[in-house]
């Protein structure tokens, strides 16, 4: 087999999927995450459909993502005063089955640290490809010689800043940040999925959201692209967007202080190629659509084509890159080109009220079928009985 060793950057989510398939099909795998250690909490993430359900499965971590789950959680969009205005189903918005993303992360991250190394607290600072590897310089250890580098590494990705350019080239504002602060209480996770109900509470261009399994709290609000100087800074400015608006807001804000907190702007990943000569790109460092609502799905399928198609070539990298591109950027389109952002916080009271309308309509019901039906729009291939071409 060619191209034995394999650095991938990222402990996330489409980091450690990639180092099981990857180790499956017999390659030597080492991860980097510059975090010191696995990120606990963060937002719920969701599987949608057949495809995504069978990948979980061939990697034997259906049933405890299930027994994880957070439950279904409605949306109630309420006025100022309380009384509801519409209502989006969790049914919609959690998809097949939900998992808090750091519980995610542990699951598989337990399935892979035996066989993978894991290196924490450190990330990749240069890359330079050679006729027969890469030789690759860290920001903490030795420089070290791998024959292909995967990055795994979101949004921001430092891989593909490195191998493919600035992120500005690939990386567009979606003209609304988001926040999320707070993990939910242990006591909601461990009594089981159940039906919860979290608040919505709307004014033109700004949503906050309190209760639920994703977080204590989360906010999005319209923006042009911000540059902030620190935490403290993202803080203040949150609080100015925020201020003066009704009902449980104000309570909202005051307890901000008390939680872990997180802010990034809404961002899609558009790209040419996920492929550089011995570097590949995979899940958001690729196709990410920030809470579009179909990033980690894809990013698990993504990780199980590149290592099949990886095994199936037996290492050559030109041939099973080209063929990831080529079945990734089809299936990759489940993300579209949406943004969640005009539709949970449009910027006029008109697009408010349009939006309540539109949450009880048919309409409504005709684009949750519409999306199913596009979560399994791929031929997922069984690369265990696939033969080295």
């Amino acid at each position: 087999m060619q191209n034995r060793t394999v650095l991938v950057s990222g402990a996330s989510i489409a980091g450690p999927a990639l180092a099981y398939w990857l180790d499956h099909h017999g390659f030597d795998v080492t991860v980097v995450e510059r975090a010191p250690a696995l990120r606990r909490g963060g937002q719920a993430v969701d599987f949608k459909g057949s495809v995504q359900r069978t990948v979980l499965e061939r990697m034997g971590v259906y049933d405890e993502i299930r027994r994880r789950s957070t439950g279904a959680t409605d949306m109630v969009f309420v006025d100022a005063g309380g009384r509801e205005q519409a209502r989006m189903s969790g049914d919609f918005t959690g998809g097949d089955v939900e998992i808090l993303r750091g519980d995610l992360a542990r699951i598989l991250y337990e399935l892979t640290a035996r066989r993978c190394a894991y290196v924490f607290g450190d990330s990749i600072s240069a890359l330079r490809e050679t006729a027969d590897d890469v030789e690759v310089e860290f920001e903490q250890g030795p420089p070290r010689r791998f024959d292909l580098v995967i990055g795994a590494d979101g949004i921001h990705s430092r891989v593909r800043r490195l191998a493919f350019g600035p992120e500005e080239e690939f990386v567009r504002h979606r003209g609304y940040y988001y926040a999320i602060a707070g993990e939910p209480p242990a006591s909601e996770r461990e009594d089981g999925p159940r039906r919860r109900v979290s608040h919505a509470y709307s004014a033109p261009g700004r949503l906050a959201v309190r209760g639920g399994p994703k977080a204590q709290q989360l906010y999005m609000f319209a923006a042009p692209e911000l540059g902030f100087a620190d935490d403290a800074e993202k803080r203040r400015v949150l609080v100015e967007q925020f201020t003066g608006m009704g009902g449980a807001v104000p309570e909202m804000l005051a307890e901000l202080a008390e939680y872990d907190f997180y802010l990034d702007a809404l961002a899609r990943v558009r790209i040419p190629s996920y492929v550089s000569g011995r570097v590949a790109l995979v899940g958001d460092s690729a196709y990410g659509n920030t809470l579009a609502g179909f990033g980690t799905g894809l990013a698990l399928v993504g990780a199980y084509v590149l290592a099949g198609e990886l095994a199936a070539a037996a290492g050559d990298h030109t041939v099973a890159f080209a063929r990831y591109e080529q079945i990734m950027r089809r299936y990759a389109k489940l993300g579209g080109s949406s943004s969640p952002g005009p539709f949970l916080a449009p910027k006029t009271a008109w697009g408010l009220r349009l939006r309540n309308w539109f949450l009880g309509s048919r309409w409504f019901d005709l684009m949750d079928r519409f999306a199913g039906d596009a979560k399994d729009d791929i031929d997922l291939i069984d690369y265990a009985g696939v033969a080295p071409r």
